[in-house]
């Protein structure tokens, strides 16, 4: 299981904990069912990544409802003359988001328009080690002969030294890794958890559709990732995601729009920020969660791994009505926080629908359709607020505001998933300085190879051809 938390005021009185993703993980797909998703069927679906996909999902509702409670705010001044308000009067529509705002000595601010507020710190909690380079030594260690195994000359894809599997080869440290399988399994080409997260030390936790609306910041980055304290190898995890570790050659470095010196790289912009790895006694471990991996030296408790995952979102903060995906009428509230999104997922799509045939109706909000769609919906709301009368009160020009929503909004039409996303014809400034963050980072994280086929689709897939039997 892994979650995400946001704490805001960490350190003072006022220190709120909101918890707004939890996920149980499974497995991931096969490199020969990729080009048959078409974006309607996850890739991976471990707990850290379907975590992070489900804090993107419900960042992208947080913008969607600012806008629209800003919309609801405009509309109820317009109507009603007798009540004035400053625009510093106003309460914050939300606690985690803000529209971004121009520093005295700071140049003009283009897109993306909003930003983290700064007093957000993200945490990510795993109940086990993430797969690959972190874990190897807990892998070793957990053998009946920790003995490190012999290198082959040739790995599984027949290239030298390129994507080992999870859990052998023990005594290659400090390279890219698959997802862990069976040994009779069909190969994957998803990168291990331990590479992902990795690479969102340089990328951070936004991805690429969140990117389009909100800016990175220093808080974007995750500040620790906490685990129980046997799950922890701190030679493991200080190799893997350490300052002076396999990704050392980053430090230092800077990527940001408009070059290293066109904003406050303080504020602002791409740099490899690595996390803290927190603990958790196993004694409080033991006592809160009864469902982690058995001890495979006992004999005494054996578990079975599930086929199910489980993905949690929280709603959004907005007081706006909030969308629930999967449709239900109630759901329970988790921890405090209402519930925004929740699906079980079977081999990439949801409960009831099958992988081997995807269609919209069993596409998670998580895949790669949904995500798009929903930020391309909130783009469009963008253009129409700005179509009937921009807020120059950001502190965006209009002209450089109205240039930045084209941008963007040709940005989201792509005809395909390819050219929105994996070869765009056009990018913002932003968005460029992104793709040089994560094309540096995959290239010290040696042997990234991609894991292609599923780009040659547009989000006409969203429209179900068969229709629900009543």
């Amino acid at each position: 299981m892994s979650g995400i938390v946001i704490v805001k005021g960490e350190d003072t009185p006022d220190e709120k904990l909101t918890c707004v993703a939890v996920t149980s993980g499974a497995k991931c797909l096969s490199a020969s069912q990729v080009p048959k998703s078409k974006g309607l069927v996850l890739h991976d679906w471990h707990a850290e990544i379907l975590a992070l996909r489900a804090f993107n999902h419900w960042l992208l509702s947080e913008c969607r409802s600012f806008i629209a409670q800003e919309r609801d705010q405009r509309s109820s001044s317009e109507n009603d003359t007798a009540i004035e308000k400053n625009e510093e009067e106003k309460e914050p529509c939300s606690p985690y988001i803000r529209r971004r705002r121009q520093d005295p000595e700071d140049s003009v601010i283009t897109l993306p328009p909003f930003e983290l507020n700064p007093d957000l710190k993200i945490y990510m909690y795993c109940t086990c080690a993430p797969c690959g380079d972190a874990s190897m030594e807990l892998c070793m260690a957990a053998q009946e002969d920790p003995t490190p195994w012999e290198v082959p000359t040739t790995t599984p894809d027949g290239e030298d030294g390129e994507l080992l599997d999870g859990r052998a080869h023990f005594s290659r440290l400090g390279i890219v890794r698959r997802k862990p399988s069976r040994a009779d399994a069909e190969a994957t080409r998803s990168k291990s958890c331990s590479d992902k997260l990795a690479l969102r030390q340089v990328s951070s936790l936004l991805s690429f559709e969140s990117s389009l609306l909100v800016a990175t910041t220093v808080n974007a980055y995750l500040e620790g990732v906490i685990m129980p304290e046997g799950e922890i190898s701190r030679v493991g995890c200080e190799r893997c995601f350490g300052e002076d570790g396999r990704m050392g050659e980053l430090k230092g470095r800077v990527w940001s729009p408009g070059g290293e010196k066109a904003v406050d790289e303080r504020r602002y912009g791409w740099r490899f920020r690595p996390f803290r790895i927190l603990s958790v006694p196993t004694g409080l471990v033991d006592e809160l969660w009864a469902f982690g991996k058995s001890d495979p030296m006992a004999a005494s408790r054996k578990s079975k791994p599930a086929v199910i995952s489980a993905v949690w979102a929280a709603a959004s903060s907005v007081s706006v009505p909030s969308v629930v995906d999967n449709g239900a009428k109630s759901l329970p509230k988790l921890g405090g926080s209402r519930t925004g999104l929740y699906e079980t997922i079977i081999n990439g799509v949801k409960q009831g629908n099958r992988a081997s045939e995807p269609l919209a109706r069993g596409a998670s909000a998580l895949s790669r359709a949904r995500l798009w769609g929903l930020s391309k919906e909130i783009v469009q709301s963008c253009v129409e607020d700005h179509d009937q009368g921009p807020d120059i009160e950001i502190g965006v020009e209009e002209g450089q505001l109205s240039l930045g929503l084209d941008v963007t909004k040709r940005i989201t039409e792509a005809p395909t998933y390819r050219e929105f996303k994996k070869e765009p014809t056009v990018l913002t400034e932003s968005l460029q300085a992104r793709k040089s963050a994560i094309r540096d980072a995959r290239r010290v994280l040696s042997g990234w190879t991609p894991n292609p086929g599923d780009e040659n689709w547009g989000l006409e897939v969203l429209i179900d051809p068969r229709k629900r039997k009543r």
